[in-house]
């Protein structure tokens, strides 16, 4: 089961997730307390250190909300990090993740609960059972055929530069080819002209 909330402060509007584990997103946690998971889905070009401030504000309440410790706290601190640096063995409890690289946790302080964006969130809140491998399958699907018809894109273009490219060296090379052709020598030869032909220049 997954909590799927709308945040409404970016446009186009982000996609969080609360519950079971959800792959290929950004990872929000209290720190050092039990915690619902959430899950931030980024959007195209988005990167997990350009997030907008409001969307992560609105990221770390809805975590804080769903932790039964830290919704009773007040300056508590919200870690987040991309899924890839999630790091988990089998020694660990369930629920219970480190990182591969400390440098790409970032912390939020959260000095208190503020009902108003909870509640924002909350009247968004849908439940669903989704297949989340499936999900997940046809958002990299997605992903690749963007990335496919992006690189063809790039392809074509390159091929009509390389082509406009190869006809303006040819116009440059052959420019006076017909400069000193039979017939252009002919006609600017004055062997083959009319006796008076000089009468015209004065």
């Amino acid at each position: 089961m997954v909590y799927y909330f709308t945040s409404s402060v970016v446009s186009p509007s982000a996609f969080l997730y609360v519950g079971k584990d959800k792959v290929e997103n950004e990872r929000f946690h209290v720190d050092n307390l039990s915690s619902a998971h959430v899950y931030l889905r980024m959007r195209d070009e988005e990167t997990w250190d350009s997030i907008p401030k409001e969307l992560v504000q609105d990221c770390a309440q809805l975590t804080k909300a769903n932790s039964i410790d830290g919704n009773k706290k007040d300056n508590i601190t919200v870690i987040y990090t991309p899924w890839s640096n999630l790091r988990k063995d089998g020694s660990m409890a369930v629920g219970q993740v480190s990182f591969h690289d400390p440098k790409k946790v970032k912390k939020v302080h959260v000095p208190h609960r503020e009902n108003p964006i909870v509640n924002r969130l909350n009247k968004t809140k849908v439940e669903k059972f989704p297949d989340l491998r499936q999900e997940k399958d046809d958002r990299e699907k997605e992903l690749r055929r963007k990335d496919r018809t992006a690189q063809q894109a790039r392809q074509k273009e390159e091929a009509r530069i390389a082509k406009e490219r190869k006809e303006k060296a040819y116009q440059r090379d052959h420019a006076y080819d017909d400069l000193h052709s039979e017939e252009a020598v002919a006609s600017s030869s004055n062997q083959e002209r009319d006796a008076n032909f000089e009468d015209d220049f004065m």
